[in-house]
């Protein structure tokens, strides 16, 4: 089969302009651009930053957040009331195990760089969501092995829950496993536990090439430029799935023609 390179465009781009995933805010209930607007939110690009504290596993986006105000301090607690979730749902979840969950939630809730695998949907808990995020290899395979020991009763835990009481509880006849029979590998993991949210890459931390979930804010963010080269990757034209060795080669020769 042959496969026809997309051309490259005709102008350059300037600084990104162009590209509107560089900052973008994942959308929910509410439109976050128009908080920001008003002053609702911490940090979000071109707004400022609060004096509100941030916890520790929100920090890296203290200065640069799509965060609502009191989001980073709900993300910490076992049942906040941003999803009304339960990560104990079969017992104690460890708490090396539970920093994962709340690092995933402040990537999902406070990262400004998901722009580029943002999908519209149609729900009527949220209008837009994240697809095929690559996360560092690293950071999947550490999720999977912190979690060996905790225990859950489902691989999918966007929906199935039972929420009489108010936050999810196993549905009936699901049996309470250690993690790794419900996620048999890492891949699995995060590609599964979120409805394919995330996927797990073959880039490690720092290649520029996935998505950390977690960075020390005084290195800068290194998701910045993820974002930024898929971005300009996917700009150049829609490529079919599962070419994403082609997609990242296009995007390495738009880098060099811009620069050029």
């Amino acid at each position: 089969m042959n496969f026809i390179m997309p051309a490259l465009p005709l102008k350059r781009v300037s600084q990104w302009q162009a590209l509107p995933w560089k900052t973008d805010c994942l959308g929910g209930s509410k439109t976050k651009r128009d908080e920001a607007a008003r002053g609702n939110i911490v940090g979000v690009p071109g707004v400022g930053v609060s004096p509100c504290v941030f916890p520790t596993q929100c920090s890296p986006w203290k200065k640069n957040s799509c965060c609502f105000a009191n989001t980073s301090q709900e993300a910490h607690k076992d049942i906040s009331y941003l999803y009304k979730f339960n990560w104990d749902h079969c017992g104690h979840m460890t708490p090396s195990c539970k920093r994962h969950f709340i690092q995933d939630t402040c990537l999902y809730e406070c990262s400004p760089n998901l722009g580029p695998w943002i999908q519209e949907v149609n729900q009527s808990w949220r209008k837009e969501r994240i697809l095929d995020v690559p996360l560092c290899k690293e950071d999947c395979q550490q999720w999977w092995e912190d979690c060996r020991t905790s225990y859950t009763c489902k691989s999918n835990w966007h929906r199935g829950w039972n929420w009489t009481s108010g936050y999810n509880q196993c549905p009936a006849g699901a049996a309470c496993l250690p993690f790794h029979f419900y996620f048999p590998t890492s891949a699995a993991l995060c590609r599964e536990i979120w409805s394919h949210s995330y996927k797990l890459s073959n880039y490690s931390r720092g290649s520029g090439r996935c998505i950390q979930m977690w960075f020390d804010p005084a290195q800068g963010n290194p998701n910045e430029e993820v974002a930024r080269f898929y971005a300009l990757a996917m700009s150049a034209g829609a490529l079919p799935r599962g070419l994403e060795p082609l997609l990242l080669s296009l995007a390495l020769m738009q880098q060099l023609w811009l620069l050029g």
